[in-house]
């Protein structure tokens, strides 16, 4: 979807049929342009106003079809509330709820963006928060759906393709929007990434696919088995020993802080699962092709770096991915297996079904052995128990540093991506213990699912601040929302686009 920016004027637009849409704050109020408008139309928008119980709260929508003394085919009124609520997370929802009232209506539009007096954004600003919110919500996943083209050929149904935002300041806007554009490709991709089904994206394909971002100035490294075997990743090996697609890690390098006095690089790890089964310890069918995206913590990563490569951030970043197919066969790693790890240290695999913590440990070794980072921060879709603890609204937030779990939090306050940070401590710790190696993969059965992920993860990154990010409950979106249409939501690229801008930019 392109947007454009342009000053604001009712003359390009209503000598012609066409969409508009204009903002409306709160109490019905319009602003000069779009009082001018009512004007024209006989006063058509006030009285519509009025016969809807329309108010102009926040993200309520509006539509006039063919108003009289204008050319355009109709008019859609999209309230943004009071000027004291009025946010960059708030023009956001209202340009992805702008987005979906638009669509299928025509393939072009324009916006008259037009704020009430007080409020914290001027319009340049807001026209780019509400922008880049329509650009999220034009996510679609829709490629095998051969019918749906087939049908599309016989009769071209609308949509909408280009929204020209009509704003004072308009060359500040299209000048601002440029890094935002950016950042939306790298969550495109990486929710393209988490929509593929599993028999198109696997280790190898997804290794692959990464390749992409080198277009972007990333150094993309691919290890391939005999590589991760040398390096001695069997927690990570034992997982992928039953599927006939072989493991792979990609290890994602950008450079961005040359004259920075502290060249440490920032560290993402994400666990990449692209099949679970469960493995021996078998999953049951109901919901099991849900397992397609328990990789979502990979191309989180894979997001984030293309985010910060594409908008030429400051600093320097490494992203490690390990990717598996966790499944059974007569090679698969067994409950009672016991493997050893990058660090040497031994586990005993309880439950093959806990798979993305030995993918995670080799990771967090390697990550810390080779690259030396400042901080160390994994994302995984770890445990069904962080659902049961936070539902869908929240990931869960584990870390060894405080001041690195409250910039996180911070940061994904900022951008509508929640964290909520749960404990630590060393009777959970006690729970991996083991008769018969240096740890289990699983506790004892005593409850506290996604804590005690989260104190095995601990073992690997001896005293590097490092955090770990439990996105199982919200790493798939189960219907729309504002900027996130129902399927992969990417989350977390947009968290971690903010803390590196705000916390370690040089």
């Amino acid at each position: 979807m392109k947007f454009s920016f342009a000053k604001p004027s009712l003359a390009s637009v209503l000598g012609k049929p066409g969409i508009l849409a204009i903002t409306v704050a709160n109490d019905r109020s319009l602003g000069a342009l779009g009082q001018e408008l009512d004007q024209k139309t006989g006063g058509a928008l006030t009285r519509a106003m009025a016969a809807a119980r329309f108010s102009g709260k926040k993200d309520e929508t509006l539509t006039l079809l063919a108003p009289a003394g204008v050319e355009l085919e109709r008019v859609v009124l999209i309230g943004v509330g009071k000027a004291e609520e009025i946010t960059d997370l708030s023009l956001q929802s209202q340009g992805g709820t702008l987005f979906a009232t638009l669509d299928k209506a025509g393939d072009e539009a324009s916006l008259l963006v037009e704020l009430p007096e007080g409020a914290a954004l001027d319009g340049a600003a807001a026209a780019v928060e509400i922008a880049f919110g329509a650009r999220l919500r034009s996510y679609k996943f829709d490629k095998y759906k051969t019918n749906d083209k087939k049908a599309e050929k016989k009769e071209p149904k609308p949509a909408l393709d280009r929204l020209t935002l009509l704003v004072e300041g308009a060359d500040e806007a299209k000048k601002a929007y440029g890094p935002r554009d950016k950042v939306a490709d790298a969550i495109f991709f990486a929710r393209d990434l988490v929509s593929e089904p599993a028999n198109v994206i696997y280790p190898e394909s997804l290794a692959d696919k990464t390749k992409e971002l080198e277009s972007v100035g990333v150094e993309v490294e691919i290890l391939e088995p005999k590589k991760l075997r040398k390096l001695g990743m069997g927690a990570l090996l034992g997982v992928a020993q039953g599927s006939a697609n072989e493991a792979r890690v990609v290890v994602l390098r950008y450079n961005g802080n040359g004259d920075g006095e502290d060249q440490r690089p920032l560290a993402f790890i994400g666990k990449g699962v692209t099949f679970d089964t469960g493995g021996i310890s078998i999953k049951g069918a109901a919901g099991m092709e849900d397992m397609k995206w328990d990789m979502g913590g990979s191309a989180t990563v894979v997001g984030t770096l293309y985010a910060l490569a594409a908008r030429k951030a400051k600093v320097n970043a490494v992203g490690i991915i390990g990717l598996v197919e966790n499944m059974p066969s007569g090679t698969a790693q067994r409950p009672g297996d016991i493997v050893t790890s990058m660090s040497g240290q031994t586990i005993e695999v309880i439950n093959t079904d806990a798979e993305g913590r030995l993918v995670l440990a080799d990771c967090l070794w390697y990550a810390q052995d080779v690259f030396k980072p400042k901080l160390m921060i994994d994302l995984a879709t770890l445990t069904g128990a962080i659902i049961v603890a936070l539902g869908h609204e929240h990931a869960g937030l584990f870390a060894n540093n405080d001041e690195l779990a409250q910039n996180l939090t911070a940061a994904g306050l900022k951008v509508g991506q929640p964290l909520w940070r749960l404990p630590m401590n060393d009777a959970y710790d006690k729970e991996i213990e083991s008769p018969a190696a240096d740890m289990k993969n699983v506790g004892s059965g005593g409850g506290a699912g996604s804590i005690v992920g989260a104190q095995f993860l601990k073992r690997f990154v001896n005293d590097v601040p490092w955090a770990h990010i439990d996105i199982a409950g919200v790493a798939w979106a189960k219907k729309d929302s504002a900027t996130v249409p129902k399927g992969a939501s990417a989350f977390g690229v947009r968290l971690l686009d903010r803390f590196v801008a705000e916390f370690h930019e040089a």
